[in-house]
């Protein structure tokens, strides 16, 4: 049977999932990514589809809004916690740039998401709506704190309940953190990854229990498992029962390039104490029930007309797969202007295509795939530069650009050791390919490999009908300044002076197979 597992190839770290009813919700991680805190959708844990957003904007902090050499790579939104109580929605998170933590509320899961702050950070976060009505968060790496909230989720309760329930006392690489905390048949459990510095040398999943909250919690790891993978561990994220009684949790697998990968674990109980896999091996096929039979899920990264219209509210609305490097100027893109195309103009000069605002990006997939799209350069200063690229800290790209009145195509990359942070590294990408052009316009491709962590990116141009490369193979790398997995993107920016426009249209996203 055809191995279905990672149920998603694509990256979405931190899950949390929850189910109401015959609909199961999952979370995840966006950083720096807007609109962020994308929540999944799913009938049947293996197939999922983007349900919404729980944000257009976070602060609109000028990092936020990538003014001057600001930016928020690889902080934002992290680790949220999803839950229902009483018939609402309620997510919880930490931003690592703002250092806040963020409360949203909601009736529907499509939103609107009522936004407040909860006095004080709590790093990875998880809530807990306890049977009394009190309501807690747990929360740390290395000591996990329990504190009891104020009935308004507003802040920590004066008198309320302040522990520290449980504390990594081993030499670890990295100590407990990613908490998730639920209550089962009276019996409280909370989740953890962990990565000992011995043994596997890899990150595990971990589980205390306890009868109460003021009782002692004991635990063990309960997973330990690459599924035959570069050891690179399965762990982090939360549980959830199906209807009929079965259990599973969702954590995440790092692919290399491409991300943090969810994976589905079949999870059984002995002793009150859950056992999650199988014989302690998580199966690459998996099969479950589907709640909403023949249901069709829309896909998570897909091709694109740039068909848009206005909501209810107004607002143009750009397909879900979408989501801009960093919050948007409004002021500087359209879809409008000419329909069928995505108009971005320039507002600010920049040397680099991470300081680029309104790139526009979708999530690359395992375990290969390609995206193209047709750029019109006609309004393109000289020094300006627009294309396709593979969003990252090491990122690559084909370009079109004009200099000294004439149309070049142009491949560029920064290479691993160029990325932001590294000692040694430079601020600008390396030109690595040049061709004149007679005209404006150009189709652009990029092809991307992750099979095995091959994590490796080529660029093309179209001449005639045939696909012509243009530079070097790029090698990508999954790096901690962005925190993230490769996105395709689509990009302007401007070296020389601002108001330069271009127009993408007839994008194409496709995974060979």
């Amino acid at each position: 049977m055809r191995e279905n597992n990672p149920i998603i190839g694509a990256d979405f770290p931190d899950p949390d999932v929850i189910r109401v009813g015959d609909t199961y919700y999952m979370i995840s991680t966006t950083m720096h990514m807007m609109p962020g805190g994308v929540i999944l959708r799913s009938y049947d844990l293996l197939h999922w589809e983007v349900a919404s957003y729980v944000f257009d904007r976070l602060d609109n902090t000028p990092a936020q809004r990538l003014e001057g050499n600001q930016s928020i790579y690889g902080k934002g939104m992290w680790a949220a916690s999803l839950r229902y109580h009483n018939g609402k929605f309620y997510v919880c998170f930490v931003a690592n740039d703002t250092h806040k933590t963020y409360l949203f509320q909601s009736d529907r899961i499509e939103g609107p998401w009522k936004k407040q702050i909860v006095k004080g950070f709590y790093h990875d976060s998880s809530l807990l709506f306890d049977d009394d009505g009190r309501v807690y968060l747990v929360s740390g790496n290395t000591e996990i704190h329990l504190t009891e909230l104020t009935s308004d989720l507003t802040g920590p309760k004066q008198d309320g309940l302040h522990r520290v329930i449980v504390r990594d006392k081993a030499h670890v690489h990295l100590g407990y953190e990613g908490s998730h905390i639920c209550k089962i048949r009276g019996k409280y459990y909370v989740f953890f990854i962990h990565w000992l510095a011995s043994g596997t040398e890899r990150r595990a999943e971990a589980c205390f229990s306890s009868d109460s909250l003021e009782g002692e919690f004991v635990g063990k790891e309960v997973l330990d498992d690459d599924m035959g993978f570069r050891n690179q561990g399965v762990a982090q994220g939360g549980i959830v029962d199906t209807p009929d009684g079965k259990w599973y949790a969702v954590l995440f697998q790092d692919r290399g390039a491409v991300g943090r990968v969810p994976i589905l674990v079949p999870v059984h109980w002995k002793d009150n104490f859950p056992v999650f896999g199988v014989q302690g091996k998580v199966p690459k096929q998996i099969e479950t029930e589907s709640l909403r039979p023949g249901y069709h899920y829309a896909p998570i990264s897909a091709s694109d007309n740039f068909g848009c219209e206005k909501d209810a509210t107004g607002q143009v609305r750009l397909h879900h797969c979408w989501q801009w490097n960093h919050t948007p100027d409004d002021s500087l893109w359209s879809v409008t202007e000419r329909p069928g195309h995505y108009r971005i103009r320039t507002g600010k000069i920049c040397m680099d295509l991470c300081s680029a605002v309104n790139t526009l990006t979708q999530r690359m997939m395992l375990p290969a795939c390609e995206a193209s799209v047709t750029v019109d350069g006609s309004g393109l200063k000289d020094g300006d530069y627009a294309g396709l690229c593979v969003l990252q800290g090491c990122y690559g790209l084909i370009a079109l650009t004009r200099r000294d009145g004439r149309f070049y195509l142009v491949m560029a990359a920064k290479e691993p050791d160029d990325c932001p942070g590294i000692s040694g590294g430079s601020q600008s990408a390396v030109e690595y390919g040049c061709v004149p052009m007679d005209d404006c316009t150009a189709v652009l491709k990029v092809s991307a490999d992750f099979r095995n962590m091959a994590d490796r990116a080529k660029f093309f141009f179209k001449r005639g009908r045939i696909w012509q490369k243009l530079g070097i193979t790029h090698q990508l790398c999954y790096r901690l300044d962005h925190f993230m997995g490769c996105r395709c993107g689509l990009f302007l920016y401007s070296t020389e002076r601002t108001g330069g426009a271009a127009d993408f249209s007839e994008f194409r996203f496709r995974c060979p197979t």
